[in-house]
């Protein structure tokens, strides 16, 4: 019986450098796993690291403004302009 992939959208990419340890460590951890690929296995150790610093995936409702590190001020919570 052949079972139908699924997939997933993925709407964005993202490139990224590794050192030669990186790469190795990333390999070695994704074989461990039986991870289908590297994105899969980066994909799944950036969920992780999110999570364990308390931030969820989007679920994309949210803006990128949601995410500030800052504050409102208070004349823009109350209308005014500063």
């Amino acid at each position: 019986m052949v079972s139908a992939m699924v997939s997933i959208p993925r709407g964005e990419r993202l490139q990224i450098m590794l050192t030669e340890d990186e790469y190795h460590a990333l390999d070695l951890w994704r074989f461990s796993r039986h991870m289908p690929s590297r994105a899969a296995a980066v994909r799944e150790l950036l969920r992780r690291g999110l999570s364990a610093e308390g931030f969820a995936v989007s679920d994309g409702t949210r803006k990128s403004s949601d995410f500030g590190l800052i504050g409102k001020s208070s004349a823009e919570t109350d209308g005014r302009q500063p």
